[in-house]
């Protein structure tokens, strides 16, 4: 049986531990006696950022520096609670790949997660970079790789008790999107090679069409990334206002009558948001895959065409 895997049972209580604390929370709220004044904003606080990190029976107040002054403009480095479990994110990341890349030298059989890391890259080699750029994009998978892994622990964090989703910051989600943005263009440009790319912003039509098709498709290039970032964005955001919501019936409707369906709907919520987090890194690192993809076809159609 699937629910006998200790990985499985694992999640499942990072669950119910995560659904139980929101719930205890709602309820210390009402019992102190402001149930009547229960404002939805007080749940809604859990999904925005702040430069208090939560834990149980402690606030961890954030280090919080001078703001730099460049020209006209002030720059705060203070970190935010995305920003710190963006970097957290990112040194489990670290972490797991050296000591997977170890434990993968020492044994020709992977096996426990060792065996799953392998199973997600050949997955990403297999169905998303080779049938959306042929071999030409073996040299893209290291960070297509890390896209996907970053992206992906980013949201699974958010379902830890105490934890919260990078992703849910339009901003996280935003620097994604450049990133990628940049690397669809290099791909493309490496591939067709700088003048054939230009080119290509005419959208081969007669010259006298230019000033219009140009700006088109300029605006073209900018519109697959800004897709990614507020897909994203939007996707791990939706999740957590919903379970909160559900949570806040109980108040709304001020019986107790709502508290089962409210904890029974947030709990399948809350398991459904596993498979969304799964789901949203495969989409933004495909969707990647696939625009890195038209360059490098547009290259082979150029090339085929010349014979």
């Amino acid at each position: 049986m699937i629910f006998e895997n200790p990985i499985v049972q694992d999640t499942l209580q990072h669950v119910a531990t995560s659904v139980a604390d929101s719930v205890k929370q709602v309820i210390s709220y009402g019992a102190s006696g402001h149930g009547e004044k229960f404002n939805f904003q007080h749940l809604l606080d859990h999904v925005k950022d702040s430069r208090t990190i939560e834990l149980p029976f402690l606030h961890l107040e954030l280090p919080q520096f001078p703001p730099l002054h460049i020209g006209g403009f002030m720059l705060d480095l203070s970190p935010t609670k995305h920003v710190f479990f963006l970097l957290l994110c990112a040194l489990l990341l670290i972490v797991g790949a050296i000591s997977t890349s170890r434990a993968y030298r020492k044994t020709f059989v992977p096996h426990g997660f060792v065996n799953l890391i392998e199973m997600l890259v050949v997955f990403i080699r297999d169905e998303v970079v080779l049938p959306n750029m042929g071999s030409e994009g073996m040299k893209y998978i290291p960070y297509l790789l890390t896209t996907f892994f970053y992206i992906l622990f980013m949201n699974l964090i958010g379902l830890v008790p105490y934890g919260a989703s990078a992703t849910g910051n339009i901003m996280v989600t935003a620097g994604l999107a450049t990133v990628a943005f940049f690397m669809i263009q290099i791909s493309a440009i490496q591939a067709q090679g700088l003048k054939n790319y230009l080119m290509h912003l005419t959208g081969g039509v007669h010259w006298g069409l230019w000033i219009i098709m140009i700006p088109i498709e300029i605006l073209g290039l900018f519109t697959k990334p800004f897709a990614l970032c507020i897909r994203l964005f939007a996707n791990m955001s939706a999740g957590h206002i919903v379970i909160l919501s559900l949570i806040g019936f109980i108040f709304m409707f001020q019986s107790i009558a709502v508290a089962p369906v409210s904890v029974l709907f947030a709990l399948f919520i809350n398991m459904l948001e596993l498979f969304v987090a799964v789901l949203q890194a495969y989409i933004f690192t495909m969707l990647t895959a696939v625009f890195m993809g038209f360059g490098v076809q547009a290259a082979h159609e150029s090339h085929e065409g010349n014979h």
